[in-house]
């Protein structure tokens, strides 16, 4: 599977966190699967560390994620744009710009969180949220 992780579960898997749903956990750890990462969802994880939100060694992420196995995701015009576009379902502009990506690059978004479910794209996450 080609993954797109949503920032909960990628700090979740991380962490090895219990948190993590074990359809996520599997997925993730099948070494057939691309794992990638949105710089969105660096950028979200660099705000959030900057608002004192959440301890996390920013300083080494880029490192921590190449030996994850991560691939980096960048945003692009094409990405922008389409994320621009969407309905305004989710109030979260990172999320909405995950959802673009997963679209155009024909990535799954492993997620739970359920708004996303809103939107036209392959989801894998915990059905019971």
């Amino acid at each position: 599977m080609r993954l797109l992780l949503d920032t909960p579960i990628l700090l979740w898997w991380l962490d090895d966190a219990p948190a993590l749903p074990a359809a996520a956990r599997a997925a993730i750890s099948d070494v057939t699967s691309e794992i990638f990462v949105s710089v969105a969802t660096i950028w979200e994880i660099a705000i959030k560390r900057a608002l004192g939100k959440l301890d996390f060694p920013i300083a080494r992420l880029s490192e921590i994620l190449v030996e994850a196995g991560c691939l980096p995701l960048p945003v692009c015009l094409d990405h922008a744009i389409a994320a621009g576009g969407l309905p305004l379902h989710h109030g979260d502009p990172f999320d909405r710009m995950l959802v673009a990506q997963a679209q155009r690059e024909g990535l799954t978004i492993v997620t739970v969180d359920r708004m996303i479910r809103l939107y036209p794209v392959s989801i894998l996450g915990d059905t019971n949220n």
